[in-house]
């Protein structure tokens, strides 16, 4: 009843029952055994000290180098009458089997206080590795600010999952979330806004109502912290040049438009205000950029490039010396001019920088990952133009499209993109298969992340976020590890994973029908 599902699972004799006597055998993992203590001493009450020998009644965590053939994340978990064992490469693998080892205790692991519960295991041989190094989950805490509180359950319900990326897309119009030191406006001006829509974005109806807030960089690095313990990393993303207005709001000299400054943007959509093509306001980029870095130590920076009008461009002598100094055709070209002074900033920090599919043929750097978005045809068009792939395609990742076509769904976004798709059903979603056919089988680059996208214009609190969320979730979790199973099989193992979900306090749509007031 695991999800997702392993690639190897078969029944052993007899069973395993923790114990007060329970100890963790784990020389080379000190880090996995405080992992599996954090996660089961407070709902069980059981010690699960440390021991120096293996033997009965222990759980021994392996770091068996010479596994090549579990990858970087695989493991191997053995469940008997005397104890567990699991073995992997490395600290990666043997974080995933203490999870997996979770999903084997009863449901009530998850709960935070069940200590009368047996807590026995079933005998059992695993053999387990993901296909997809990046299995991730895009946040948009841009349009509405959610505590860390609850991105820290976010990280848990990923973990859960097996899953190994958490996307925050830390900036928007409506409001930019991430403490810069150096330009404070940022979040004292930007992080505010006065208003927000009210009903459809559509309707163009006000709440009137304030909303606001912004992670302090100490905040921040707490969360990353917390992630990196659970084996789960944390990607920034700073998107430009576009989706801009509240730090051009903060500083109107970023805009092309200095003596008409904008507002932090009041309404959902894609604003025509963005950067304008000026040295400094590269140099402002890069301040910021240093300062994300030195927060996030992961490999990788999300840059953006999405939805860039260039109405401002095509009006700006700026825009247009910019064009001429560079010898690019036209605004177009701009998109890629910007994205590349970006990019180069943070590959000379030796990060990696992703991209939005906008860049695709933009003349992006070659080593930047591109996350297909815009259909599932663009992920052969990303690898076709030199680039590692994310498959993230709206039609079947977007997790803020309705899950029904149901009246009694919650306000859920009814844009070009989602009206075109319809809803995405949590059987769409477990149906989609992310490797594009048709490629040459020598084509350098590959596909190597599947990511599902949490946009939040229509979820303003965790509850309607993790509504939306779940349990579509557990069907990207099963895709991006690469073991699909029948669709029958899934929601047979998918009953037992909802019990999971009630023990640990997620809020989940329920497999029948809508169950949050809209």
């Amino acid at each position: 009843m695991l999800i997702p599902r392993p690639v190897s699972i078969s029944d052993s004799a007899g069973s395993f029952a923790l114990t007060p006597a329970t100890a963790i055998h784990a020389p080379d993992a000190p880090e996995v055994a405080a992992l599996l203590r954090e996660l089961l001493t407070p709902v069980t009450g059981l010690p699960l000290p440390d021991t120096g020998t293996p033997g009965p009644d222990t759980i021994a965590l392996r770091v068996t180098p010479d596994a090549t053939d579990l990858g970087t994340e695989g493991y191997r978990l053995e469940v008997s009458r005397s104890g567990v064992t699991a073995a992997a490469p490395g600290a990666a693998g043997l974080r995933w089997a203490v999870q997996t080892l979770r999903q084997l205790l009863p449901v009530e692991a998850y709960a935070p206080d069940r200590r009368d519960v047996p807590w026995t295991v079933t005998g059992v041989s695993i053999v387990d590795t993901p296909r997809y190094p990046w299995r991730g989950l895009l946040v948009d805490v841009g349009r509405w600010h959610k505590p860390v509180s609850w991105l820290r359950r976010v990280v848990d319900l990923l973990a859960m999952h097996r899953m190994n990326v958490l996307h925050l897309h830390l900036t928007e119009d409506q409001g930019w979330r991430f403490e810069v030191r150096k330009h404070p406006r940022l979040t004292e001006v930007g992080a505010f806004r006065r208003a927000s829509p009210r009903g459809h974005e559509t309707e163009n109806r006000s709440d009137d109502t304030p909303h606001g807030g912004f992670y302090t960089q100490d905040e921040l690095r707490d969360l990353v912290a917390y992630a990196a313990r659970r084996g789960v990393t944390i990607v920034p993303e700073i998107d430009l040049p576009g989706h801009m207005q509240a730090a051009i709001a903060a500083y109107p000299h970023l805009g092309n438009a200095p003596d008409d400054p904008p507002e932090v943007w009041t309404r959902f959509g894609v604003s025509d205000r963005v950067l304008n093509v000026e040295d400094g306001t590269v140099a402002f980029v890069r301040d910021v950029l240093d300062e994300l870095m030195d927060v996030f130590p992961g490999p990788w920076i999300h840059l953006g490039g999405d939805e860039v009008p260039l109405t401002e461009w095509e009006s700006s002598p700026a825009a247009a010396r910019r064009i001429a100094a560079e010898g690019l055709t036209g605004p177009a070209d701009l998109l890629g001019w910007w994205i590349r002074q970006a990019a180069a900033h943070v590959t000379r920090a030796g990060r990696r920088p992703v991209l939005w599919d906008e860049l695709v043929g933009q003349h992006a750097p070659a080593d930047a990952v591109v996350m297909a978005w815009r259909g599932h045809d663009r992920i052969a068009e990303g690898l076709l133009d030199g680039h590692d792939v994310i498959a993230t395609p709206h039609e079947h990742l977007y997790l803020n499209y309705p899950a029904s076509d149901a009246a009694s769904e919650p306000l859920s976004i009814r844009d070009g993109y989602a009206a075109a798709h319809g809803p995405t059903t949590l059987d769409h979603v477990y149906a989609y298969r992310p490797q594009p056919a048709g490629l040459p089988s020598d084509l350098p680059t590959r596909v190597v992340g599947v990511q599902a996208n949490m946009w939040c214009e229509y979820a303003p609190t965790p509850d309607r976020a993790e509504y939306d969320l779940l349990p579509r979730l557990s069907a990207v979790a099963e895709v991006a590890w690469g073991t699909p199973d029948s669709l029958p099989a899934f929601h047979t193992r998918l009953s037992t994973h909802l019990r999971r979900l009630d023990a640990a306090g997620y809020r989940y749509r329920p497999l029948d029908g809508p169950g949050l007031t809209p």
